[in-house]
């Protein structure tokens, strides 16, 4: 923040309420403040990952920071999605917006800005957020396919007729205008989602291994593509046909992993469509509020969007 703009925030300060000046010193003096993050030190240099970090004055309202080794100044943000961003004391509005689920729309008039603005700040916060989900899954593991209809939402030159608000497909069933999404969780919760290119033997193997445990039980439906690779991998297979009403072999099933894929089609549905180029993001932050729930809060959010969330909070659902 510039000095001008902070001796007019200092001189509102007086308008204040007793209830508003305890939440705003509250901010200042918690011990893991968004404005203690944005003045961290950081650990490497973002360029050269040398640790050989020495001040350098500051910039923008921002600490620098010269690398002895490049030679190359950096801050704080530079290095994450954030960087050169503006308006800085709107962002944990935003973030406040993206734990209620708004719309572009709804965003931009929460946060007081432009629909475009709104837009370019949404998949700034969510592609670092896209990154983080489980790298491994134990014990029982179920997973499933689902699909999502492709879109080429904000784009101009199109090879067909534009779909309103999502649309539907020409075709009934499976076809190339569905985008198979494979997803993935355990019984302790650990949870990962993968946008395949297409949906086979290669491209689902290609996923799993590295993500599944080889002493793991694989429960899965029917499909071929599951067995392949349980075969191919040497990993236990229970796979259960609900199209036989069998939904449920003992503790195998997955009902989990099929209740997962309700929710996210339902939180989907007031967006009407997402790009396909931006599914992922969409996924990840999905898993955002399934992975804190209740406790999701805008600095959370934010922490995420920079990437200094803790690993165990990643990868706990």
């Amino acid at each position: 923040m510039k000095a001008s703009q902070f001796t007019r925030w200092i001189a509102q300060l007086s308008s204040l309420s007793p209830e508003q000046r305890e939440q705003l010193k509250a901010c200042l003096s918690a011990p893991g403040s968004l404005a203690q993050d944005m003045i961290a030190t950081p650990n490497s240099c973002p360029h050269c990952q040398s640790s050989e970090l020495q001040s350098w004055g500051s910039s923008g309202g921002l600490p620098r920071y010269r690398c002895k080794f490049c030679g190359k100044t950096s801050n704080p943000l530079t290095g994450t999605p954030m960087a050169r961003l503006r308006k800085r004391h709107l962002w944990q509005d935003y973030a406040e917006a993206l734990t209620q689920s708004l719309t572009v729309r709804r965003a931009a008039k929460h946060c007081g800005v432009s629909k475009n603005t709104a837009f370019l700040w949404r998949h700034r916060f969510l592609s670092q957020i896209a990154d983080h989900q489980a790298q491994h899954a134990s014990g029982i593991v179920e997973a499933d396919e689902t699909f999502f209809l492709e879109s080429f939402k904000g784009q101009r030159d199109l090879s067909r007729p534009p779909r309103k608000r999502g649309g539907s497909a020409k075709r009934r069933g499976l076809s190339a205008e569905q985008i198979p999404v494979l997803v993935v969780r355990d019984r302790s919760g650990q949870h990962a989602d993968f946008q395949l290119e297409k949906l086979d033997a290669v491209h689902v193997r290609e996923r799993l291994r590295p993500l599944v445990d080889a002493d793991a039980i694989l429960c899965s439906d029917s499909a071929a593509v599951y067995a392949h690779y349980a075969k191919a991998e040497g990993i236990t297979h229970r796979p259960v046909n609900p199209s036989q009403k069998r939904r449920v072999d003992g503790p195998f099933h997955i009902q989990n992993v099929n209740a997962y894929d309700s929710r996210l089609k339902g939180w989907m549905t007031p967006f009407h469509g997402v790009a396909t180029k931006y599914l992922t993001h969409y996924l990840g932050w999905r898993r955002l509020l399934e992975r804190y729930k209740t406790q999701l809060n805008p600095l959370i959010c934010l922490r995420e969007a920079l990437g200094r969330a803790a690993m165990q909070q990643l990868t706990q659902t």
